[in-house]
């Protein structure tokens, strides 16, 4: 049998190895991604319920911020926006709305007022015009010293980049990412470690922020867990009932009784 099953079979039995290795690996991949979605959601939700930070009047590092609720007090400077091309519309768990619709996020420095620094804000997601790449959606800025409140984060979220950064003093500046070292290199300003994710869904400025939680997709997660699962199994099956065949067969060709 191990001859039938393994020995005239090599090929099989590596295409099937290798199967079985792609289809597990791939699933534990995707345990994990869910496993780090969890612990994020956990983290973020009990930052959530610590006391609000100022940053006009605290000295807050990145580790101190991160996750955590801040309110900064500060003007808007409209000039220097960066719009991150390619950002599917935020829908909060549960809600209703076209996901797959691409955006941008609209990130703005503000000048912290009474301060000689700012703090990089994600203002929220505004569609993008499908016929016109360069042609930016309409929001409300306001010209006076304004109060925002959200959530520091490291950075907006990255995803892939194709070949250079656009030039600095472009207008509009349409970026694939954000990168606050080289913000603050470029500008020769003082900034804030960190970017606060701006909260107010009800704001009428024209952006949506209905943020999802970190755990959004973790079902997704375990279902194509299950799938690279099964077509592991699927393998494993597939070999062996056909190593069976062939060797009920060389036993029914050299008359023995199966």
């Amino acid at each position: 049998m191990f001859s039938s099953l393994i020995t005239s079979r090599i090929v099989a039995t590596l295409s099937a190895l290798l199967v079985i290795l792609v289809g597990c690996s791939a699933g534990i991949w995707q345990l994990n991604r869910a496993d780090q979605k969890i612990r994020l959601g956990d983290s973020l939700a009990a930052k959530l319920q610590m006391p609000v930070l100022n940053a006009n009047t605290d000295s807050l590092t990145l580790e101190q911020a991160a996750e955590r609720r801040i309110l900064a007090r500060g003007r808007f400077i409209p000039a220097e926006a960066i719009w991150l091309d390619n950002r599917p519309r935020p829908i909060p768990d549960g809600g209703a709305g076209s996901a797959g619709q691409s955006g941008f996020y609209v990130m703005m420095p503000l000048k912290l007022h009474g301060q000689d620094a700012v703090v990089w804000v994600n203002r929220g997601w505004a569609p993008r015009n499908n016929e016109n790449r360069t042609e930016l959606p309409p929001i409300n800025t306001p010209d006076e010293v304004v109060a925002i409140e959200g959530v520091a984060f490291p950075h907006p979220g990255r995803v892939y980049e194709l070949g250079q950064k656009s030039d600095t003093k472009a207008s509009p500046r349409i970026e694939q990412n954000f990168d606050l070292a080289l913000e603050a290199q470029s500008h020769g300003w003082k900034q804030l470690p960190f970017i606060v994710r701006e909260s107010d869904s009800a704001k009428k400025d024209g952006l949506v922020r209905n943020w999802p939680s970190p755990t959004n997709g973790v079902d997704r997660h375990y279902a194509y867990a299950f799938q690279w699962f099964a077509l592991a199994l699927a393998g494993f099956l597939f070999w062996l009932i056909n190593g069976l065949m062939k060797y009920r067969r060389e036993l029914a060709v050299n008359g023995d009784r199966v």
